[in-house]
């Protein structure tokens, strides 16, 4: 980690994660009744606290386990102040399991998870049928699921995983259209840079 990632992470963890447990989230507050978002795997964060900053009516929690990105997303929350965003550092499937309740999610983000391109390495992929269906388990019907990707045999997998979910209904013909509330990141620059093609997927739980 640089410098000042971890003294974010050093100072700021504490104030700003929800430890893991192996109990679920009380989320009795007043800020309960506002949305909420997950996003798992944030990365560097930098799509995430602008996301949260731009809607401070939407609660978001953060899952990552990439040390300097949770230190550099909490340096941004500080420096911001924004208020409605919090970091899970864990792995996501256990913190799924066991800290969020059954329909208490309003929307899933996964911004380019690890693409994994080997092919003896695509079972390592977290987008699976058994994590699919963890997520729909989570979802307040009307919920979404929002997957974006820039790699065509990882997109291609990830359309045929959703279409056999009976709950998931595609909200376009295919792939989505880039929503404008989602800012480009330094990622995705790149992938551009190099004529990656960018593959968005936007699924709404009926």
């Amino acid at each position: 980690m640089s410098e000042s990632q971890q003294s974010a992470y050093s100072r700021l963890l504490n104030r700003y994660s929800y430890p893991y447990q192996e109990s679920l989230l009380d989320f009795d507050q007043p800020s309960d009744k506002k949305k909420r978002i997950v996003e798992i795997g944030f990365g560097m964060g930098d799509a995430t606290y602008r996301i949260a900053l731009e809607n401070p009516d939407i609660d978001y929690i953060g899952i990552e386990v990439y040390k300097p990105g949770i230190g550099k997303l909490l340096d941004r929350i500080e420096k911001e102040s924004i208020k409605n965003l919090m970091i899970i550092e864990h792995d996501a499937v256990e913190v799924l399991e066991n800290m969020m309740n059954k329909d208490s999610v309003d929307g899933f983000h996964i911004f380019f998870p690890d693409p994994w391109p080997k092919k003896k390495h695509h079972k390592r992929r977290i987008i699976q049928k058994e994590f699919v269906e963890l997520l729909i388990d989570k979802l307040n019907p009307g919920g979404y699921v929002y997957a974006v990707t820039d790699w065509e045999n990882y997109a291609e997998h990830i359309l045929e995983v959703f279409e056999n979910q009976k709950m998931l209904k595609n909200e376009y013909e295919g792939y989505a259209e880039p929503q404008e509330w989602r800012p480009f990141t330094k990622f995705e620059r790149k992938g551009k840079a190099k004529s990656h093609k960018i593959y968005e997927l936007l699924y709404k739980k009926s």
